[in-house]
């Protein structure tokens, strides 16, 4: 009886599956050809993944990759839909296996040490910027197209990215820490393509969840006042 009643509660409890494991956000240092230390940041949501590595002690940029991934018991894929150093590999599928021991993650020789599980960011995963208000009114944008603007959040790290997976274009990217209090979203940027100076500014924004939408106010980086409609990204 015993045995029995066990395996009916291993069947109910079911596997513990891998891609649970690894949401959220991971940090490697590595070393740059100049000698200086790079840090590789990896966030991980539910089917999406970027990679943004910068110097450590001042936030120069260096380059991003990312994309969507599936996971298996033995391999995590990627499917590139941007690479700055690489952009041949856009559309490609690059297969590794890996190990997570100890809290650590171990993939094609590098060690992720894990900055956090997802939380306690309210936004956790991966969003399309679908409008923009202009004139009070809100204009909706179509996010299927191969043009693509997208942030993708763990608990407390941030990346946006522009980019088109058709001509392998890169625009543009950005990203640090972030949080979430009381209807304030704030940004800490940690690195930022298109202008190093900008490295240690905070902006904070008003932030509302309506309807799913993330609803985004507030001053850009050159002070311009922006309202951005974000929708959560979907296969």
């Amino acid at each position: 009886m015993k045995k029995i009643l066990l395996s009916v509660l291993c069947l109910s409890i079911g596997p513990v599956l891998p891609a649970q494991n690894i949401l959220g956000a991971w940090s490697a240092i590595k070393s740059g050809d100049d000698g200086q230390e790079v840090e590789h940041v990896l966030i991980i949501t539910d089917d999406y993944f970027s990679e943004a590595f910068f110097e450590k002690a001042d936030g120069k940029f260096s380059g991003t990759k990312g994309g969507s991934y599936t996971i298996t018991q033995e391999n995590i894929n990627f499917t590139y839909e941007f690479s700055t150093q690489n952009p041949e590999i856009v559309g490609k599928m690059e297969s590794n296996s890996y190990n997570l021991v100890n809290g650590r993650l171990q993939w094609d020789g590098t060690t992720w040490t894990r900055i956090d599980n997802g939380t306690p960011g309210d936004l956790f995963g991966t969003w399309l910027i679908s409008g923009r208000k202009r004139d009070g009114e809100v204009v909706k944008r179509d996010t299927s197209g191969p043009r693509k603007t997208m942030k993708i959040l763990s608990g407390t790290r941030f990346q946006w990215i522009a980019y088109n997976t058709d001509t392998k274009e890169f625009m543009g990217t950005g990203g640090g820490t972030y949080t979430t209090i009381n209807g304030k979203y704030t940004e800490n940027i940690g690195f930022f393509s298109r202008d190093d100076s900008r490295v240690g500014a905070s902006l904070q924004f008003d932030y509302e969840l309506k309807n799913g939408d993330w609803h985004h106010s507030g001053l850009s980086s050159k002070g311009d006042p922006i309202y951005e409609v974000w929708s959560k990204r979907v296969q």
